[in-house]
């Protein structure tokens, strides 16, 4: 299946989009509660300079990646989960890199993710405005109680107050809605975003996987309304799973959008250590169930296969292939990346020096076969 969006390395995307650019050595430090934080790796041991790019078209800089807190919170909530003392180390490394964008949700680990994440920016940066803030609502962290989900106006305003006081923040920087909810008037959930903005709790707002038709609505509305717009799309995007560059990625290009893409890696499908019958060595490949209702069909794995041959050939990790495809890719800003182990985070850096060739690229895309519209739910 041929891609929808031209395929441009790095470097060709900063030089045409003017959004990319590295920080020299010494000249931005965050000092923090541990030793002087640097806004590039050079501390940490790592030789990656972090690259930067517009939100959208935004004025906000984000760092290349987006660190995901899914991953970190309390194992209580999943078995994968790592809690708040193993997670803190994540936390560190990511800052000495210079990564500075942040993203969680109040139903990850029923809020404690806010809470490891919202402890760990008190501890490590001393001035808030020096890291971005993304959390989502929709689920809520009660279950499906009456009122306590979905994107009513009662309920995103009562979400966005506890999502404040579990992070420990005055504002929230970019506050996303986790999933479309066709039970409320988009009117009312614009408006309801719109008020977090006037009182000061909300700097931006974005959405997450729904319909592009329904994208492209919200949008009118708050044009037509004078609303503000949602400046990010948070969609599921890898190399087995690519439908939404059939029209999602093309809407978010020629609006501005910003797109940060959920599961880059397929939920480490594209790791290379999956078995075909399901499962794998990790405790997340294991019990993820929601992966198997995602990946391993026959065609998943071809995919799979032709990624781990292309890391051979360029002599680097399946994962660092499958994540620079992404990043290569001008409609997106940074994708979320997940961190069980640290050496996941070194490699998911190294990443960000790769530049695939148009022929690497060519291989990567040819053994993939349309899907159906998967992760909306």
């Amino acid at each position: 299946m041929p891609t929808l969006t031209p395929a441009l390395s790095l470097r060709e995307r900063e030089k045409e989009f003017g959004q990319g650019r590295t920080y020299q050595e010494d000249r931005f430090l965050i000092p923090g509660a541990r030793p002087i934080v640097r806004l590039y790796g050079k501390e940490s041991g790592m030789a990656v300079k972090m690259r930067y790019g517009r939100l959208g078209t935004t004025g906000m800089q984000v760092s290349r990646l987006c660190l995901g807190m899914m991953t970190y919170g309390s194992s209580q909530w999943r078995p994968w989960v790592l809690d708040e003392k193993a997670a803190r180390p994540f936390l560190v490394k990511a800052l000495e890199a210079g990564i500075n964008f942040f993203d969680t949700a109040d139903v990850y680990s029923n809020g404690a993710s806010e809470e490891v994440l919202g402890r760990a920016i008190r501890d490590l940066v001393p001035d808030r405005e020096d890291v971005v803030i993304a959390t989502k609502c929709f689920n809520g962290t009660m279950g499906r109680k009456l009122n306590r989900w979905g994107l009513s106006r009662k309920h995103i305003l009562d979400a966005c107050d506890r999502s404040l006081k579990r992070l420990g923040m005055d504002y929230i920087d970019l506050y996303q809605i986790h999933r479309f909810d066709p039970a409320t008037p988009m009117e009312e959930t614009l408006a309801a975003l719109n008020a977090l903005i006037d009182a000061g709790k909300v700097r931006y707002i974005g959405a997450s996987s729904m319909h592009a038709w329904q994208f492209a609505k919200y949008l009118y509305l708050a044009d037509r309304h004078g609303l503000a717009r949602f400046v990010t799309m948070q969609g599921h995007y890898n190399l087995v799973y690519r439908e939404e560059e059939r029209e999602m990625l093309p809407l978010c290009r020629e609006e501005g959008i910003g797109c940060i893409p959920w599961s880059p890696l397929a939920r480490g499908f594209l790791a290379g250590n999956r078995a075909q019958g399901g499962g794998g060595a990790t405790t997340r490949a294991q019990t993820d169930d929601f992966a198997a209702k995602l990946y391993y069909r026959e065609d998943d794995f071809a995919v799979a296969q032709r990624n781990l041959e292309v890391a051979q050939k360029l002599g680097v990790k399946p994962m660092q292939t499958a994540l620079a495809w992404v990043l290569g890719n001008p409609a997106v800003t940074a994708p979320i990346i997940g961190a069980p182990k640290l050496e996941h985070l070194d490699d998911a850096l190294g990443a960000l020096e790769i530049e695939l060739s148009a022929q690497d690229r060519q291989a990567l895309e040819e053994p993939y076969r349309p899907h159906p519209v998967l992760g909306f739910a």
